[in-house]
């Protein structure tokens, strides 16, 4: 079973680490195992901002970047435990250790969505505090 990806005009994508930009919209059917993300997963660093973004950043390098994971990996468990330390809403922390889980099994994909959950949490607290 393939996987098919439907891009738009200019949308940008990652496969193994080179950055693919469609030129008309495009379909495309991906036949093996690869390492994916889709433009709207993109993090560029400048976009890495808080904590939470940071680590999103560092769980997409790992990914995208076999070469250079042990490193990221390094990163990640710095940043993680900062936030499992600064997190007090046992939710957010449920999806810590979720997020750990998926890095543990090397499903680096499956924790980038649950680190798109962590930067949900902290966007809440941060608004929390704000007010």
């Amino acid at each position: 079973m393939s996987l098919r990806i439907t891009l738009r005009d200019g949308e940008r994508m990652i496969v193994n680490g080179a950055v693919l930009r469609a030129r008309g919209r495009c379909e495309i059917a991906v036949e093996n195992r690869v390492s994916i993300l889709r433009g709207r997963e993109i993090m560029q660093p400048e976009e890495a901002t808080t904590p939470a973004r940071r680590l999103y950043l560092a769980c997409m390098m790992a990914y995208i970047d076999e070469a250079g994971r042990e490193r990221h990996n390094a990163e990640l468990l710095d940043l993680l435990g900062d936030l499992v330390r600064a997190f007090e809403n046992e939710k957010a922390r449920a999806a810590c250790v979720a997020f750990a889980e998926g890095v543990a099994r090397g499903d680096y994909y499956a924790a980038l969505g649950q680190c798109r959950r962590l930067i949900d949490h902290e966007g809440a607290a941060l608004a929390r505090i704000a007010a």
